[in-house]
């Protein structure tokens, strides 16, 4: 049964995948069928653990064998298949290995370009979504597939397209693609990987971590996380930067996506993202919102930072200054998406979860979070380190800005 159903979506996809137009790049032609299938009605939502999670998992394998890579999966596959049950804590780095009928089938996909180098370089991407949104982690009212276009499958299709530029070229590393699941219930994939490595870690150089790559803004502003990680990822960065994109940088090597794994394994980490949006964990993240050009500048960006790593001796390791309190559970939630590209002072709402502490209070978005009680937030680190400062059943003052003018509201937790 489950090979028909593949059969059969894999067929439909044929037809229903965006065409190939001659005045289009080859980045960005393949990039429009990857994010087409993976993003379709037809997958479902690629919900974690599912049968499209399967199907997903199958066509990236059959990408990977079509570009050329080598499995380094299990038994010879790209395959590398687990088992785990849903934790209460999503994006935890620490999830529980089981076996029991509650439990969930959880498949990375791993192919690799051997050139016979001492060092691999990892290049990752998550490929689980949320399905229909019932797993509880949606933030939309209303029901429907949730096709995660920009989350993840714009990740994957520029992991995608790196292997097949760099499968063409000699390099002094080799390279190990990982299309992971089970990140949307927390970090599952990445963190049975470094657990369960197909390569020798200790003769991993870095790990690159795709997710949300989809939606480049008008003034092409891109997130690069865990520049803290290697002294010298800052000057790499800026001197590859050939797509001129206005770059924003965080130091941590920990956060809410896959490279937060292989950072606890002491690896050096980056991790690209274009930035939160209303659409995000709910049905309207869809296709036709992808800026597939501000992904194609993106890939321009990253193979040159690839290639500038060749001519370093090796790429060292250091701890972010807030590995400790990145490493914190919050004692209470708000409710809110926060705005991970906003560095203005506060911290800008991106989204507003139902029913929760900060609809509550009439947080809406676009509102910039200054003080919260006795905390004063600057950005996301001091909003994290209010939340563990707050115990639950509390009721503090929220100051906040909309639009130029500062308000006030009272919080329950």
């Amino acid at each position: 049964m489950k090979k028909k159903l593949i059969f059969i979506i894999f067929t439909f996809l044929y037809f229903v995948t965006p065409p190939v137009f001659c005045q289009q790049s080859r980045a960005i032609a393949q990039m429009k069928a990857d994010v087409g299938f993976l993003s379709s009605d037809a997958m479902k939502g690629r919900l974690t653990g599912s049968i499209f999670q399967d199907i997903a998992a199958e066509y990236i394998a059959s990408r990977f064998s079509e570009i050329g890579l080598k499995t380094k999966g299990d038994k010879n596959t790209y395959m590398q298949t687990f088992y785990f049950s849903p934790a209460a804590d999503p994006h935890s780095t620490s999830p529980t290995l089981a076996t029991g009928q509650d439990s969930l089938k959880i498949i990375n996909v791993a192919g690799y370009i051997d050139n016979n180098a001492a060092q691999t370089l990892i290049i990752g991407a998550h490929y689980d979504h949320l399905g229909d949104g019932h797993s509880g982690f949606s933030l939309s009212t209303e029901g429907g597939i949730h096709n995660g276009a920009d989350d993840n499958a714009s990740g994957v299709s520029v992991m995608l397209y790196l292997a097949e530029t760099l499968v063409k070229t000699k390099s002094k590393y080799n390279y190990l693609f990982l299309a992971f699941s089970g990140e949307e219930y927390g970090l599952w994939g990445s963190n049975y990987f470094v657990k369960h490595p197909t390569v020798d870690l200790t003769k991993v150089a870095a790990m690159i971590n795709l997710d949300m790559v989809g939606r480049l803004k008008d003034d092409n502003s891109l997130l690069i996380g865990g520049v803290g990680t290697s002294p010298i990822w800052k000057s790499k960065i800026e001197a590859s930067n050939v797509s001129k994109l206005k770059l924003i940088y965080e130091e941590s090597g920990s956060g809410p996506s896959d490279h937060t794994s292989f950072y606890f394994k002491d690896l050096p980490v980056l991790f690209f993202f274009t930035g939160q949006h209303s659409d995000y964990h709910k049905p309207s993240d869809d296709f036709d919102k992808i800026n597939f050009k501000g992904m194609n500048l993106i890939i321009e960006n990253i193979y040159t930072l690839i290639k500038s790593l060749e001519k370093v001796p090796s790429i060292p390791f250091t701890k972010t200054k807030d590995e400790k309190q990145e490493k914190m559970e919050m004692k209470v939630t708000l409710g809110i998406m926060p705005d991970y590209m906003y560095n203005e002072g506060g911290l800008r709402v991106d989204g507003v979860k139902e029913d929760r502490p900060a609809q509550k209070a009439g947080l809406q978005v676009g509102d910039i979070i200054m003080e919260l009680g006795k905390f004063k937030i600057a950005e996301i680190q001091s909003y994290m380190e209010a939340l563990n400062g707050i115990s639950p059943g509390e009721k503090v003052i929220v100051k906040f800005r909309r639009n130029n003018q500062m308000m006030s509201s009272d919080v329950q937790f």
